[in-house]
C-alpha cells in the first residue's frame, strides 16, 4: 500500500512548486513556464499538477495535460503516479521527462496506456550558458509577423518530420498555426531566408526566468550539408543569451549525431538525459 498519496495541487501550494521547479530548470522547464503563466488553479490551467509528498514536505510534481511530465519523480514517486494513472483514460499525446521517470512510468502504464507510436529512451538533455565561440550567420533573424505564411510550411515539414504525424491531421493545422503565430508575435522564431524561402528555422518553445528552449531545429533538406547549422544555430543562442534568458537547453535524439555535433560546437554541455513516449 502507497504511505504518501498523491493528490491534485491548488495554488495555495504554488510556491513549494516553483522551488521543486528551480531544483531542475532545464528539465522541468515546460511545467515552469505554464505554472507561471496559468497558476495551479485548476479552472485557468491547461492540465493538472499533481504532487507526492506532505502538504510540509513536497517531494515531487506531475503535470499532467496535453503531455505528461515528471519533474522530481523519485521511484516511490513513479510508483505512485502511475497508480493514480492507470484508473484513468489516457488523455495526453507523450509523457516527456527525465528519462528514469518516464521509462519508470511507462513500464507500470504501457499494458493499459498502450500500445505507444515510439519510445525514444536517450535524448540528451543540453545546456549552455555562455555566448558561442563561432561566428554568428548575421542572416539569422525573428521572423516577422508579415512572414508566417513563409514560415508555416517549414515549421509543418519539420513536425512532420520530427514527430512522426503532419499537424495539419486533426483540425487542418489550425491550432498549430495559432502556435506559430504567437511564437512569432512574442519574438521567439528565427529564420534565414534565401530567395523568399526557409533555409533554416528554429524557436524558443519554452521561456523561463531560468531557461530559454530550444525546439524545432530545421534545416531545409536541399541546404543540408552544405554547413550552414552550426552558425545559424550560434545566432539564436547568441540572441537569446542577450535578450532572453540566463541559459539556452534544448533536447535531442541521441541517433542525430549531425545535429549534437553543431549543439557541440554552440558550446552546449550535457544536463541530463530525456526520454519520450508518443502516442
Amino acid at each position: 500500500m502507497l504511505t504518501v498519496p498523491v493528490r491534485q495541487l491548488g495554488e495555495s501550494e504554488r510556491r513549494a512548486v516553483e522551488r521543486l521547479l528551480d531544483l531542475d530548470p532545464f528539465a522541468g522547464a515546460q511545467v515552469a513556464e505554464r505554472v507561471t503563466a496559468r497558476g495551479l488553479a485548476w479552472w485557468r490551467a491547461e492540465g493538472r499538477v499533481l504532487g507526492y509528498g506532505s502538504r510540509r514536505n513536497l517531494e515531487s510534481i506531475c503535470w499532467l495535460g496535453g503531455n505528461l511530465t515528471p519533474v522530481l519523480a523519485t521511484e516511490p514517486a513513479v510508483a505512485a503516479y502511475a497508480d493514480l494513472l492507470a484508473g484513468e483514460e489516457r488523455l495526453c499525446s507523450s509523457i516527456v521527462g527525465r528519462a528514469d521517470a518516464v521509462l519508470g512510468l511507462w513500464d507500470r502504464l504501457s499494458a493499459v496506456w498502450g500500445p505507444a507510436r515510439d519510445v525514444r529512451p536517450n535524448q540528451p538533455l543540453l545546456a549552455t550558458e555562455s555566448l558561442p565561440a563561432l561566428r554568428a550567420d548575421p542572416q539569422v533573424r525573428l521572423v516577422r509577423a508579415g512572414e508566417i505564411d513563409r514560415l508555416f510550411p517549414a515549421a509543418v515539414a519539420m513536425y512532420t518530420e520530427e514527430v512522426g504525424v503532419s499537424p495539419l491531421a486533426d483540425d487542418g493545422g489550425r491550432g498549430y498555426r495559432r502556435r506559430v503565430t504567437d511564437l512569432v508575435r512574442t519574438g521567439r522564431a528565427y529564420a534565414r531566408f534565401i530567395d523568399g524561402q526557409v533555409v533554416f528555422k528554429a524557436e524558443l518553445a519554452v521561456v523561463t526566468r531560468r531557461t530559454a528552449q530550444v525546439q524545432g531545429v530545421w534545416v531545409a533538406p536541399e541546404w543540408r550539408g552544405r554547413g550552414i547549422a552550426s552558425a545559424a544555430m550560434a545566432a539564436v543562442v547568441r540572441d537569446a543569451l542577450l535578450r532572453v534568458a540566463p541559459t539556452v537547453s534544448l533536447y535531442v535524439n541521441d541517433f542525430n549525431l549531425p545535429a549534437r555535433r553543431v549543439y557541440e560546437r554552440c558550446g552546449f554541455r550535457p544536463v541530463g538525459t530525456l526520454a519520450t513516449v508518443l502516442f
